[in-house]
């Protein structure tokens, strides 16, 4: 039965957009297109507009479901709906596919016009910075002057803190959830482990597979099994899987025995069949260019002085990935400069993955914060 607070059937839209894009590495995208979806209505003054940020392996598919696709369920529908936290009745919600993806908007599997061909391995690297420009143009094609408020976590979470920088007088709310102003040495070996296990993939050949019409399916596979393990707390898996086994005792080889195995490896080939290995090699170098702070030497504060917007912050206590300390130096920042932030560091047991759960508190608080927030 379909929950009656869902936004209900979506359909996807598409903007193209011929403004040359310079991206940050300094090459030039000449055009490009984005695809997103919208829930709720835009009201006459047009000031009641959401921007949804998508973390590394999200896309434009926020709520609701497809008509024509099973279990088509949006990746945040437990937060954005009538009557949810982020309520559908007051806001004008937009998610959108990041440049670089690999589900609607331009990317390495996009044909290059002026080639003929998939545009593979000559897709440029794109950062945070060049996401919040394409959503930029996005809102000047909706006719958005200012959101209400800017939401996402972990990636999507750098992403509106950028848009407080980027576009001071564009964001009267920001709401970073389970993010970072930089990754830490830790996590950007993550991601390297990761990249390394699709580019030496046989089946990669050099970023240009689809020539070959194949997929690098067992690095990406990897590299997903890999990532969720970071995105789980310890305790979470203990509660969820322990030293269960699949068949109740052990075969003394090297196949499947225990659940937690039997988990990862379902979730990296589902994962290998939705996604494109180039675009996660894309996300995962955008993650690890992030630094707000690069161009002030080191200083995060002196970063936030153009800031202007509302904050939110939220961390979670067993998210080790991207950890509440985290969260406590962006807190630090705004205070610094004086702007006025809300923090909650929430208990939970899911990791890094509980800012995608339906935890009552949390959605408590975000619910909270929203009403505040004036149409």
């Amino acid at each position: 039965m379909q929950d009656s607070k869902s936004v209900g059937v979506i359909t996807p839209q598409y903007v193209q957009i011929s403004t040359p894009l310079q991206l940050k590495s300094g090459l030039v995208l000449d055009s490009y297109h984005l695809v997103y979806e919208t829930y709720g209505q835009l009201n006459a003054a047009r000031s009641n507009a959401v921007l949804i940020c998508h973390a590394l392996s999200g896309n434009h598919h926020v709520a609701g479901v497809y008509a024509e696709t099973e279990k088509s369920l949006g990746w945040w529908d437990n937060m954005v709906g009538s009557g949810k936290p982020i309520d559908t009745n007051r806001f004008f919600v937009i998610g959108v596919n990041n440049l670089g993806g690999c589900h609607g908007s331009t990317g390495p599997a996009s044909i290059d016009i002026k080639t003929g061909k998939p545009y593979g391995a000559t897709f440029p690297v794109v950062t945070v910075e060049d996401w919040v420009e394409t959503q930029a143009q996005l809102a000047e094609h909706l006719g958005i002057e200012q959101f209400a408020a800017v939401v996402g976590g972990s990636l999507g979470g750098m992403q509106a803190m950028q848009w407080a920088l980027d576009y001071p007088e564009k964001v009267r709310h920001a709401l970073i959830i389970a993010a970072a102003a930089k990754l830490t040495a830790q996590n950007i070996a993550f991601n390297d482990v990761a990249r390394q296990a699709i580019m030496t993939d046989q089946e990669f050949y050099g970023g240009n597979y689809y020539a070959y019409n194949t997929l690098p399916r067992r690095g990406l596979r990897l590299a997903r099994m890999l990532g969720h393990i970071t995105y789980l707390s310890d305790d979470s898996m203990a509660t969820k899987f322990g030293r269960n086994l699949r068949n109740g005792e052990l075969s003394f080889g090297f196949d499947v025995e225990f659940e937690i195995e039997s988990y990862l490896r379902y979730q990296g080939d589902k994962f290998a069949d939705l996604f494109d290995a180039n675009s996660y090699l894309l996300m995962t170098k955008a993650l690890d260019y992030f630094n707000p702070a690069d161009a002030y030497d080191g200083d995060l504060s002196a970063a936030f002085r153009v800031a202007k917007a509302n904050f939110l912050i939220l961390s979670f206590t067993s998210d080790w990935r991207f950890s509440p300390e985290r969260s406590r130096e962006i807190v630090k920042a705004l205070l610094d400069n004086k702007i006025n932030v809300s923090y909650a560091e929430i208990t939970t047991s899911h990791g890094h993955d509980s800012f995608l759960m339906a935890t009552p508190h949390y959605h408590r608080l975000v619910r909270a914060y929203m009403d505040t927030i004036s149409t």
